[in-house]
């Protein structure tokens, strides 16, 4: 499984520009024999190790995560749209069904297109930041359940792969509370690849 690489610095100074709290955020850098650098923040993890950092804090490689797949009969660029644009995405709220236990008026979505901008989707539920928007190729994701700790933020990355006529959608979710593996990769399918495919359809 490949690592998330993103600065730190970058990451903060886009949080605090979006009114964000990046006190959960710390990075570690460790040294390996082989010279390679390996970049920790909070909540992700890339193998199964445990490191004890120099102020004897315990860090666990051991997190839990999530890898998708799904191919869809549609361009990347299409796909790339229905993740970003809020009236497209809208419609993929209302296909999921989540929408009908919120109250009349709650809007389903609204998405920044903007490296550093807030969302909030699927009635305010989930709601985070654009950490990279490259066009048609590739979006990664500060994101959050409201009713998670506050501060607390996983990584989302969705990788769009084209394949002839279809696109792949890869995706990874990272640094959630553990335990909430099987609930969200549920809600995943339910929520975003379901509704995604008839939208698409």
């Amino acid at each position: 499984m490949a690592l998330l690489k993103y600065d730190l610095d970058h990451i903060l100074f886009l949080w605090s520009n979006a009114t964000m709290n990046p006190r959960k955020f710390r990075e570690v850098t460790i040294q390996f024999p082989t010279r390679r650098r390996l970049l920790v923040s909070a909540g992700l993890a890339a193998i199964p190790l445990t490191v004890f950092a120099a102020d004897g804090d315990v860090i666990s490689h051991a997190a839990e995560s999530i890898h998708q797949e799904r191919l869809f009969s549609a361009s990347r660029n299409r796909i790339y749209d229905a993740l970003t644009e809020v009236r497209q995405f809208a419609k993929i709220v209302q296909l999921s069904g989540a929408m009908q236990s919120m109250p009349a008026g709650t809007k389903a979505a609204e998405i920044s297109r903007q490296v550093g901008g807030a969302f909030s989707i699927f009635g305010g539920h989930i709601v985070g930041m654009q950490l990279e928007l490259v066009p048609n190729q590739r979006i990664v994701q500060a994101w959050r359940v409201v009713d998670w700790k506050p501060g607390d933020y996983s990584i989302v990355r969705f990788e769009l792969v084209e394949q002839g006529k279809q696109t792949k959608v890869v995706f990874d979710h990272r640094g959630f509370p553990q335990g909430a593996a099987e609930h969200l990769a549920s809600g995943w399918e339910e929520h975003y690849w379901e509704p995604l495919g008839k939208f698409l359809a």
